[in-house]
Order: structure tokens, then C-alpha cells, then sequence
């Protein structure tokens, strides 16, 4: 197939083809296809943008439905109405709930990482300070004893792949060398670390920042906290690129500061795709209004509660927004979060990776979507 634009992880090629082999890209280029390849085009997409499938490591929900009720229904609705603005990989995200609870879900997605409906689990709690909670159940957050980690990695036999944890509670230093040493990406989020605690962290392993800026201690110019040390590391950083989150200029900042290691993630709850009203996130109550998730509150003005953002949305509003190059955004969407989740088979349009694309217009609106070599949209 030919595109105008084709996004690979060096540049973009302008005209540009793409040779594909049942599942599997085979061979990517510019200008016309050599003849050498003894092929025809088949597709000339024409004038559009082709970039490599999104790759989401923190969603929740979309679709009007949740991975927290660990159930296949609602998993396929999630990941349907995620696939079709261009995440063809995505990691199954959870919030505070009980342990057994959270065994049980664990338990039930991980049948999905098996059979490769999703990349794997990550678990956003129940590890959390109460400081930091957000919109997790404050009287469901606890500190990472041995047993209760071993018990969620047991139940996942594999499958959980990331968990973000605030790492000055009690025993969370001991967790992340626990979770490290399982393969497992251990990120800091929902903190209340100071600079050294969060150090101390990184030093034993951890590689991620979950949600840059929220629901963190604050960047201060004498207590730079757990954002400092992370924009110190060389780590990656997870980004919500939806107006709500972060500033624009907050983006370009951190773009600017660590080149390569932004990565853009949704986290996104079930109002994602889905009209405005009242959901839930876990055991709290939600609303969304215009767009915004927030606890329910009286005044209106609850805490954020996630996002109802879609991958592309976050793409367009990186770059027609923010401002920030398309070529780098990609990489944020694609590249990075396949590398930082050990993904080797997708996140970039290269020969032998596996053919997930998305054909985007000119305003970088999904028109297209393609998932191991067959058009889903």
C-alpha cells in the first residue's frame, strides 16, 4: 500500500509504501515501491498519514463499560471502542479495590493476555497514599505487604505487567525490587515521595512515572519531590494529553526535557466513547459532564477521575494543540509505551513487526485502522 505520509521511528516518508505479508509488516519505504519487490500496490490510501497502531498502557474503560469487573463482555466493549480511535494494544488497568476483589479480576483478565486480546494488566493500586488517593477508595488503599503482592502476581500467573505504587509506604521500596524481579514495569504514581523516596525507588528498579504532575507531591524548586527525581532519571513518564490534565505548555516542557521517554496514555475510564452521565471507577461514583470526569460531588467540583479520552484525541491535541512535531507524538503514542510494556512485535512500522496501522486524514482523524494485517475499521 502507498500513503502520502507514512510515520517510521526515524522520520516520515513523504510519499511513502508499506509491503505487507499476512500478519506482518515486510518491508516499509519511500517514494514509489522498488520494482524489485515484483508486487503491485494494491491500496493507494492517498493523500493521509500513516502511523503505527497506539499502544495505551493505562485505560480503564470505554465504551460505557470497565475493566475492573474482570469479566470478557466487558473487556471486548473496551477494547472495541479503543481500537476503533486506534489502540490495537492495551493494557488492562485497575483501580483500588479489595484484594480479593482484585484477585478475581486479575484472575479473569488474565485469560485475555493469554489469548492476546490484551497486552497485560496493570494494576494502579491498592498500593497508593491516602495523600495522593485521587479518585481511589481511600478505606481500600494499604501498604504493599509480601503477601498481598504475591497474592495479585499469583493470581496473574504472568499476566499483571505494571503496577504503580507510591513507593514511601511501608514495605514499597521492598515491593518494587519484589516486582522488578518478577518483570514486572513498576512505576511511581499516587505518591507523597520526596525527592529521596523517590530516588530510593528508581534505584531499586522502577522505571515509570504514572501521570506525570497528577496525583503527586508538587514540583517545588526546594522540594522537587517525586516529579524532579523522575524528570532526573532516565526513565520513561506517562503524559494525559487531554487540556484537563496538563497544560500544553506543561507538554512541550516535558517533551523538551526527555526526548524519547514521554509516553502518552488515556486513562481513560468507561465514559470514554460514551455519552456524558454517571459511571463508576472502581467503588467511586463519577460524573461527566461536558466531557470531564470528576467524583461525585455536590459542588461539582470533585476530584478528576480519570479521563474520557481516546488515543487519537490525545494525538490531535499533542500536535494541532500543544504544538508539539507529529514525528514525536508517535512516538509517544506507538514506540515508546511498546518498548516501556516490552512489547518487540508492535509500536513502530518497521519490516517484521506486526501489521497494526492507522490511517489518519489531514485534521489527524482516525479514517482508517488496521490490526495484525486485517481492517477492523
Amino acid at each position: 500500500m502507498t500513503a502520502s505520509h507514512v510515520v517510521t521511528p526515524a522520520r516520515i516518508l513523504a510519499p511513502g509504501w508499506l509491503l505487507l505479508d499476512g500478519d506482518r509488516i515486510a518491508g516499509v519505504g519511500e517514494g514509489a515501491p522498488p520494482r524489485t519487490l515484483d508486487v503491485e500496490p494494491t491500496l493507494d490510501l492517498g493523500d493521509v498519514t500513516v502511523v503505527p497502531g497506539f499502544v495505551d498502557l493505562h485505560v480503564h474503560g470505554g465504551g460505557g463499560a470497565s475493566f475492573d469487573s474482570g469479566t470478557a463482555d466487558a473487556a471486548a466493549v473496551v477494547a472495541a471502542t479503543h481500537l476503533a480511535h486506534g489502540t490495537t494494544s492495551m493494557a488492562a488497568s485497575l483501580v483500588t479495590d479489595t484484594r480479593d476483589r482484585m484477585v478475581a479480576a486479575v484472575r479473569e483478565l488474565a485469560l485475555l493476555v493469554q489469548d492476546g486480546r490484551i497486552a497485560g494488566v496493570h494494576l494502579e493500586g491498592p498500593w497508593l497514599s491516602p495523600r495522593r488517593s485521587g479518585a481511589h477508595q481511600p478505606g481500600s488503599l494499604t501498604t504493599p505487604d509480601p503477601a498481598s503482592v504475591e497474592a495479585l502476581l499469583a493470581a496473574g500467573d504472568g499476566a499483571v505487567r505494571m503496577v504503580t505504587l507510591a513507593p514511601e509506604l511501608p514495605g514499597g521500596i521492598d515491593a518494587v525490587r519484589r516486582l522488578v524481579d518478577a518483570g514486572v514495569l513498576a512505576a511511581i504514581g499516587h505518591t507523597d515521595a520526596t525527592y529521596d523516596e523517590a530516588r530510593a525507588a528508581l534505584d531499586a528498579g522502577a522505571r515509570l512515572g504514572t501521570h506525570l504532575f497528577n496525583a503527586m507531591r508538587p514540583l517545588h524548586h526546594r522540594d522537587p519531590g517525586p516529579v524532579g527525581a523522575l524528570l532526573d532519571s532516565p526513565v520513561d513518564v506517562e503524559l494525559i494529553a487531554d487540556g484537563v490534565h496538563l497544560h500544553p505548555a506543561l507538554l512541550r516542557t516535558v517533551f523538551a526535557a526527555k526526548p524519547g521517554r514521554c509516553i502518552l496514555v488515556t486513562d481513560a475510564m468507561a465514559a470514554a466513547g460514551a455519552p456524558d452521565g454517571d459511571y463508576a471507577l472502581g467503588q467511586m461514583a463519577v460524573e461527566v459532564r461536558d466531557g470531564v470526569a470528576r467524583l461525585a460531588d455536590p459542588t461539582g467540583e470533585g476530584a478528576i477521575a480519570g479521563s474520557t479520552l481516546t488515543m487519537d484525541a490525545a494525538v490531535r491535541f499533542a500536535v494541532r494543540t500543544a504544538g508539539l512535531p507529529l514525528l514525536d507524538v508517535v512516538h509517544a503514542a506507538s514506540t515508546a509505551p511498546a518498548r516501556a510494556f516490552g512489547l518487540a512485535d508492535v509500536g513502530a512500522l518497521e519490516a517484521g513487526r506486526r501489521a497494526d496501522l492507522v490511517v489518519l486524514d489531514g485534521d489527524l482523524t482516525v479514517d482508517r485502522v488496521m490490526r495484525a494485517g486485517a481492517w477492523v475499521r
